[in-house]
């Protein structure tokens, strides 16, 4: 028997597709942008896990002790919580900023120990658990490890069931502090093994003394992992609501482009902070005439722009040091014996200051801070306490903003009276740079 279409029905037929296609298409257009972001998520925290490095000299410090071992291999960036003395790998500086620091045996990687000055702290650049997924995660600035979570951000849900068949790539593991005062930590799912619709195993990776962990549990193994200690699996729902306006993409950093490409690292001259970096025009640059290859260097030129600075005469290798007080974008390179040039290292010299106001501010009304840059775009201010629950509350600035050099601290915005650190970032093509100041808070 044929079936018999009524014009009244295909009617009712035509508007349900008309109005159920575009749904559907929302729908995969939603599923695509979430696998998206999931995929660069894993493919950036490789970029900071799978980098390899050697050091070429002694006293490279390692967080817990120890230091690495000169002429030993190590995968992932060293884990360091550099907070506003060093600087962080990915959101401060870029990979080869790194790279490059590690090739210069009198950098300050090798020069510089922040074990016992900066808590949880060892080698001047590093990374942390919450920096690392971060940076995965496509921030433009650090979440604290807690405030990974649906407490503090919109958008992310803790998952049912808490296992492994509910993990996806791009999953947040979180553990709350095991005591008071004590630290927490967050993880990322970068991997999910299945076999025949059942999941067979999935890949955590993090930072974690002394550089990145990439560790690969079976199923059981990792129910047990978040069934201990508090922990929690959790994904973001809403990429956008999560992040707000800590999108990476909105600012120069980070650079991933520039982190995941293979870079030319100086082999006749580098930088006390590597190359391709920032410095505060009160910072001595110390520039290392190392001449791997042993051509031979007559002298080394400082260029700002397009204007010799300074043309030092270099009878051997060594440490040349100069305080550049005009700030702007430099460059260094050698000329060798037979009169060519070296490749050239790129650095900047910056002014970053702040006034806080006199008296200080009461936490229910709105507050302002002034600030002034050269050679730098100030991007955000950060309030953070320094103590348990560790509050983290972000002002990003506006373009007005940054004309008038004001930020205004909205009323309320700290959940809390008492002390805080105030941190005033700027940021060029070449990093960034942050000052930092305490206030009290009252009610």
């Amino acid at each position: 028997m044929k079936a018999k279409w009524s014009c009244f029905g295909v009617a009712v037929v035509l508007l349900a597709m008309a109005v159920c296609l575009p749904g559907s298409s929302f729908a995969e257009e939603a599923e695509e942008s979430s696998h998206a972001w999931r995929e660069k998520a894993v493919e950036y925290a490789h970029i900071l896990s799978r980098v390899k490095w050697t050091p070429v000299a002694e006293g490279l410090p390692k967080r817990g002790g120890g230091y690495f071992e000169k002429g030993t291999e190590y995968t992932g960036v060293p884990y360091s919580s550099v907070k506003a003395v060093g600087r962080c790998i990915g959101f401060d500086i870029y990979l080869k900023t790194f790279l490059a620091a590690v090739e210069n045996p009198h950098s300050v990687l090798y020069t510089e120990n922040l074990s016992g000055k900066v808590s949880n702290a060892a080698a001047y650049y590093g990374t942390v658990c919450s920096t690392f997924t971060s940076y995965a995660l496509q921030c433009a600035s650090p979440y604290r490890s807690s405030h990974h979570g649906p407490e503090f951000r919109k958008g992310v849900v803790l998952l049912e069931p808490q296992s492994a068949q509910a993990a996806e790539p791009g999953d947040i593991i979180y553990t709350p502090p095991a005591k008071v005062g004590g630290g927490s930590h967050v993880e990322l799912v970068t991997e999910v093994e299945d076999s025949g619709g059942s999941v067979t195993a999935v890949r955590v990776e993090d930072s974690w003394p002394p550089t990145t962990r990439n560790l690969l549990r079976n199923a059981s193994d990792f129910d047990s992992h978040i069934s201990s200690r508090g922990r929690g699996l959790y994904r973001v729902t809403d990429f956008d609501a999560w992040r707000e306006q800590n999108r990476a993409e909105s600012f120069l950093l980070p650079n991933y482009d520039e982190d995941s490409a293979t870079p030319a690292i100086n082999r006749v001259l580098l930088l006390d902070r590597g190359d391709w970096v920032p410095y505060f025009k009160d910072q001595a640059v110390k520039f290392n005439v190392m001449d791997k290859d042993s051509k031979g260097v007559q002298s080394l030129v400082i260029k700002r722009g397009d204007t010799v600075v300074e043309q030092i005469a270099v009878r051997e290798r060594g440490v040349i040091e100069r305080l550049l007080s005009v700030c702007g974008d430099y460059t260094a390179y050698c000329v060798m014996s037979d009169g060519s040039l070296s490749q050239a290292c790129e650095f900047s010299v910056c002014d970053l200051g702040f006034r806080l106001p006199v008296e200080a501010p009461a936490r229910g009304k709105p507050w302002e801070i002034t600030f002034s840059a050269d050679n730098l775009s100030v991007i955000g201010v950060h309030l953070m306490n320094p103590k348990p629950p560790y509050d983290r509350y972000c002002v990003w600035l506006t373009e007005q903003d940054r004309r008038g050099g004001k930020a205004i601290v909205p009323a309320g915005l700290v959940r809390d009276a008492g002390r805080v650190q105030v941190w005033v970032i700027g940021e060029n093509k070449y990093g960034r740079l942050t000052k930092e100041q305490e206030v009290v808070i009252v009610e």
